[in-house]
């Protein structure tokens, strides 16, 4: 039974560090409040991630399933695998946010996904379009179209105003992964 009377779409996007850490720290106070959480990440092969051991920590209220190769993706150049993997996590996505299991979906790097043609952006649309009342769904990723912000209820952009990476300051275990 949701908690919520009303689920919206929220997007966080931008060029800019933060939108899975956004999306991160609400499934953190949902779940402080009661709320089941289900976050798809996609393009996230590696299980090396800090979040994988740390959701653990809030199930059941919260699970978090990564799909993904350990490789980056290149525009154009997906390989048979980087598509097999992001359909695997599509086809989860629309099982979880059509459940009515989970108040709250966040559907991790989807929206690059779209950007890297593993995804078809209509296929997002009509789920947004389709999905229960009482679910909100949380996309995030760069590159958002004009078509993703105006479906979306709240968006959000990153922008990067200073990086530690200018400094030659690598990715930080616990902090940036």
């Amino acid at each position: 039974m949701s908690r919520l009377k009303q689920g919206l779409v929220q997007l966080y996007t931008g060029n800019s560090k933060g939108k899975t850490t956004a999306a991160f720290g609400l499934a953190v106070r949902a779940v402080g409040h009661g709320f089941h959480v289900c976050i798809i990440q996609f393009m996230k092969g590696r299980d090396d991630y800090g979040e994988l051991a740390g959701f653990k920590r809030l199930e059941p209220e919260c699970c978090l399933e990564h799909f993904g190769t350990a490789g980056w993706v290149r525009k154009g150049q997906a390989s048979d695998e980087d598509i097999r993997e992001a359909r695997r996590a599509w086809t989860r996505a629309v099982e979880v946010v059509m459940s009515g299991e989970w108040d709250i979906v966040v559907l991790d790097e989807v929206v690059n996904a779209i950007w890297f043609e593993l995804l078809p952006e209509e296929e997002i649309l009509h789920l947004l379009g389709q999905k229960p009342d009482r679910v909100e769904v949380v996309l995030t990723g760069r590159n958002a179209s004009e078509t993703l912000i105006a479906a979306a209820d709240l968006v959000t952009e990153m922008v990067q105003i200073k990086h530690p990476y200018e400094k030659g300051i690598p990715a930080r275990e616990g902090i940036e992964f």
